[in-house]
């Protein structure tokens, strides 16, 4: 009886001790980390819970440790929401449920590339993909809410403190990494070892169907009448699959969900995509695309997507991308209120055409428009906003890039108000460079959201612009509005820094101009 007293003080020491490592990361350490976080208790809630017997002495350990507890987390939020399935009722809860199902499994998928032994990711790309999954977390929710059903459902799409899990990863992530300078790249013979170097020939080629793997045609003279069936046809396994479509109006939805595909068509004006789906139809602004390429390294050249649901149907998107390393060469986008959607991850336009009224280039990629026409349409409300860029969090490495463009309008637009863009997300990040502004831009350049919401804390930069809608003088004085003076401020928003690519787009064959 009297080792009683012994047992005690035995079982109390033990129990410190496992208390103060937490099944293996030292309570000390975690709280160390943690504390250099934006979220600093949720980070120590999910890494105290980790039966690991390591220890976090250095930077890339943390992030590493985070990064799988993001894994963890995230793929648990994505298994709850597909069993909520029998929740929904309606068409509109189903269509924002759907969308959700798509994102959260998309940033599974982009995470999982972060953690991959095989191909470890530089930190650009970390940077990149981690941006991605959280915009594909923040997309889930606008879908509910725009379709005016978060009240009562939105609490049931729990992400399991994913979105600040992320955002401390992404914190953490941009510390250690001040530029994009230290990304390397494998080459073969000057092109990327991941991409044929049959491309850029292709791209330039004057008669593609002789190397095209499907011929999509109407009139059936191809291999295929629509394009979804040629595209059922290509896998991410191969090397490059291409697909040439015909002159034609294709009315069909288009999604592009394999690695390495390239559509070729026969010109803008001539190869059409057209579908309506729109918001004011039931669909989510995500859902209501024409044209949805989600595969990486997509390359487009010679059609246009368009959306005919016209102005007073509200958002209606005509092309949505989310692919990765993706380059669209001698394109156009047509439509009204959110014409082309910039989701998520580098994307670069070249020789583009985007007409539109409210929000038409929107989204939250890392994306460059270069020699591009933005073309402004008669709106139903009198007001055109040509960006509305969708940064949620400070340190995603993500905005729009609008270089050596020529923003003018489709007509006259007698009484519209056009501005370059508004801020859809706190801290919203859009620049227009060595672009033409036609007087249809109004003086004040910029317009609000709603009140002072993002004025501080977004990015908006004008430089060395040119046309009657170009002076500043008289441009909103909000703290976060810059007029850049300095051609190395300038050059961070490059082909060459901001989506890197001198490393990924000489394969394309899509011609680009890297610096100012």
């Amino acid at each position: 009886m009297k080792l009683f007293p012994y047992f005690a003080i035995f079982i109390y020491s033990l129990f410190s001790i496992l208390c103060s490592r937490v099944y293996g990361y030292p309570i000390s350490e975690i709280r160390s980390w943690c504390s250099q976080t934006p979220h600093p208790e949720p980070c120590e809630f999910v890494l105290s819970s980790q039966p690991n017997n390591g220890s976090i002495k250095v930077k890339p350990d943390f992030i590493n440790a985070l990064l799988k507890v993001i894994l963890e987390q995230a793929s648990n939020a994505e298994s709850n929401a597909r069993g909520l399935g029998k929740k929904f009722h309606d068409n509109l809860e189903k269509s924002a449920w759907n969308d959700c199902l798509y994102l959260y499994k998309n940033a599974v998928d982009r995470i999982n590339m972060t953690v991959d032994n095989k191909k470890k990711c530089n930190k650009v790309e970390l940077q990149t993909w981690l941006s991605t999954s959280l915009t594909n977390l923040e997309t889930c929710i606008y879908g509910f809410k725009e379709l005016n059903i978060g009240a009562e459902m939105l609490p049931l799409m729990n992400n399991n403190n994913v979105s600040a899990l992320i955002s401390n990863a992404l914190a953490m992530n941009r510390e250690r990494n001040s530029s994009n300078k230290e990304v390397s790249y494998s080459y073969r013979n000057g092109f990327p070892t991941w991409i044929k170097p049959g491309d850029r020939k292709l791209l330039q080629s004057t008669n593609p169907a002789p190397k095209a793997n499907a011929i999509v045609a109407q009139d059936g003279s191809g291999n295929y009448k629509t394009i979804g069936a040629a595209l059922a046809a290509a896998k991410s396994g191969g090397g490059r699959y291409v697909i040439y479509v015909k002159e034609g109006t294709y009315n069909e939805y288009v999604e592009v969900k394999a690695n390495n595909v390239m559509v070729i068509g026969d010109g803008m004006g001539k190869t059409i995509i057209s579908g309506s789906k729109s918001v004011g139809g039931g669909s989510t602004s995500f859902g209501s695309c024409t044209m949805a390429v989600d595969g990486d390294n997509f390359i487009g050249r010679g059609f246009t997507v368009r959306n005919t649901a016209g102005p007073q149907n509200q958002q209606a998107v005509a092309l949505r991308c989310g692919s990765d390393l993706s380059a669209f060469y001698q394109c156009s986008f047509e439509g009204y209120q959110d014409t082309l959607y910039v989701l998520s991850n580098r994307q670069f336009y070249k020789d583009c055409s985007i007409s539109g009224t409210v929000d038409f280039i929107f989204g939250n990629a890392a994306v460059v428009l270069q020699n591009c026409k933005i073309i402004a349409r008669d709106p139903p409300n009198k007001t055109n906003t040509l960006t509305a860029q969708g940064r949620t969090d400070p340190n995603q490495n993500t905005g729009i890039s609008i270089h050596n463009c020529q923003v003018t309008s489709a007509s006259s637009l007698n009484g519209v108000k056009t501005y370059l863009g508004r801020p859809w997300k706190q801290y919203s990040r859009t620049v227009f460079m060595k672009t033409y502004l036609d007087g249809i831009v109004n003086p004040a350049g910029w317009l609000p959201w709603s009140g002072s919401f993002a004025l501080d804390t977004l990015y908006y930069g004008e430089y060395m612009n040119t046309g009657p809608g170009s002076s500043t003088a008289n441009r909103v004085s909000w703290k976060g509005y810059h007029v850049i003076s300095s051609a190395t401020d300038a050059s961070k928003f490059t082909v060459g820094n901001f989506i890197v690519g001198g490393s990924w787009l000489p394969s394309t064959g899509v011609p680009f101009t890297s610096s100012l």
